[in-house]
């Protein structure tokens, strides 16, 4: 079953996802577009259902090309992003510490 592998950015994955759905259509076995869009929906990490959930609520699944839906992928991929140094300064603040001169 092809799913987003742990680290791998959405490019990645959608460049894999291509790549395996074109192979098939060159060996006769095409899938419909609506079908290639839930299935891509279905290979994504627990960490992007918000997301997922989003889409399948906001869209007709039967209409919505793969390119809306890379282009939605990475827009949310550059918000996580952004979250993640936002978190990373807020805990780099948060680790300074204070040094106290002693005195004999």
């Amino acid at each position: 079953m092809f799913k987003m592998e742990p680290g791998e950015d959405i490019t990645s994955m959608f460049d894999r996802f291509t790549n395996i759905t074109n192979k098939l259509c060159q060996l006769g076995k095409p899938i419909p577009k609506h079908e290639l869009v839930k299935r891509l929906l279905r290979s994504l990490p627990k960490s992007w259902k918000p997301k997922v959930t989003a889409i399948r609520e906001a869209k007709d699944l039967n209409i919505i090309t793969l390119d809306e839906i890379y282009g939605s992928f990475l827009t949310h991929e550059l918000e996580l992003k952004e979250e993640e140094k936002e978190d990373r300064r807020e805990a780099k603040e948060k680790k300074k510490s204070i040094a106290l001169k002693a005195s004999m």
